[in-house]
């Protein structure tokens, strides 16, 4: 038990291990800071952030600032006199004025392996781009992007089929882990931070609806690293008869064809011709319908060979 005044910052659920950690470890959350409650989902209602639900279950005292940076929330911070600040996947810039107020630092649980995909959505990138290893990192944190000194990696291999809901949990587990060995090293001066090498750095930004718009004349590998990259949000999607349809699972093929055209299409899956190999998609949901296996989707919905999945797209509005 080390029994650290921690301010924990995160808000989505890849952050809670991270916090539950700190609380099975022993250390003393003086708050946790997360995003405020924001409408979600089509009905539009107000839902509270994973770390705040959490945190919620432990009694402990949650903050919802709207802007870190306001004077007032940062003296409040300040007054609480942590020893350290744990931030993961917050979503604000914190000041160089927060940044300063531990001793031991702010540090960050980053999803991939500093300096490579520094930003928003790591691990998306990660998998679109087709890389075969990614991994967390903790740092001590700068003003700049992911920029701080490096403190602890773990690496682990991505499986050419797993998708970013595998991916997720394995890294929120791995950050969690990471983390607890950080605060033990740094407690006991083991740790040496390393600089990073901004000419091996990379971006992740954010993502956009658009980023899930297929383009068949690519190679049906770097079509399937989408499909895995992107199935949680904003899916990887076509369109059919001027009809959005989202493509969740797939598998690549060898068949071949004009870029586009169903070559396939039976239980096993509906087969896409692409500029290079095929892409078979296993798992799919059409604008207004459910998601659903490829058998059970063409046992309501005629799609003869030949017909054409088209690019142009209503900015995979619809779903």
């Amino acid at each position: 038990m080390s029994g650290l005044r921690v301010i924990f910052m995160g808000t989505p659920e890849f952050a809670c291990p991270t916090l539950q950690k700190l609380i099975d470890r022993g250390d003393r959350v003086v708050a946790v800071v997360t995003q405020p409650d924001r409408p979600k989902g089509r009905g539009q209602h107000v839902m509270s952030p994973p770390v705040k639900e959490l945190a919620a279950r432990y009694a402990l005292p949650v903050y919802q600032p709207h802007k870190v940076r306001d004077p007032d929330f940062i003296e409040t911070l300040r007054n609480l006199a942590p020893d350290v600040i744990v931030v993961i996947a917050f979503g604000q810039i914190l000041p160089k004025s927060l940044l300063d107020i531990p001793p031991l630092g702010c540090i960050n649980v980053h999803a991939s392996l500093l300096p490579r995909y520094r930003g928003a959505a790591p691990l998306n990138w990660c998998i679109i781009n087709g890389e075969t290893e990614t991994g967390v990192t903790t740092m001590l944190m700068d003003v700049g992007l992911d920029t701080g000194p490096m403190l602890l990696k773990r690496s682990t291999p991505i499986d050419g089929d797993e998708d970013i809901v595998s991916l997720h949990d394995r890294m929120s587990a791995m950050g969690a882990e990471l983390l607890s060995e950080t605060l033990d090293r740094l407690v006991a001066g083991t740790i040496e931070a390393q600089e990073q090498n901004d000419s091996e750095s990379c971006y992740a930004p954010m993502l956009k609806k658009e980023d899930g718009r297929i383009n068949w004349d690519r190679d049906a590998r770097s079509i399937h690293n989408q499909v895995r990259g992107l199935a949680v949000w904003p899916g990887a999607y076509t369109c059919l008869n001027g009809q959005v349809l989202k493509v969740y699972r797939s598998k690549v093929a060898d068949g071949n064809g004009l870029p586009g055209t169903v070559v396939r299409a039976d239980r096993h899956g509906i087969e896409v011709a692409c500029r290079e190999g095929s892409l078979i998609v296993e798992e799919l949901q059409l604008a207004g319908k459910k998601r659903l296996e490829a058998a059970s989707f063409l046992a309501g919905f005629a799609l003869p060979v030949g017909a054409l999945f088209s690019g142009d797209d209503a900015g995979g509005a619809g779903i």
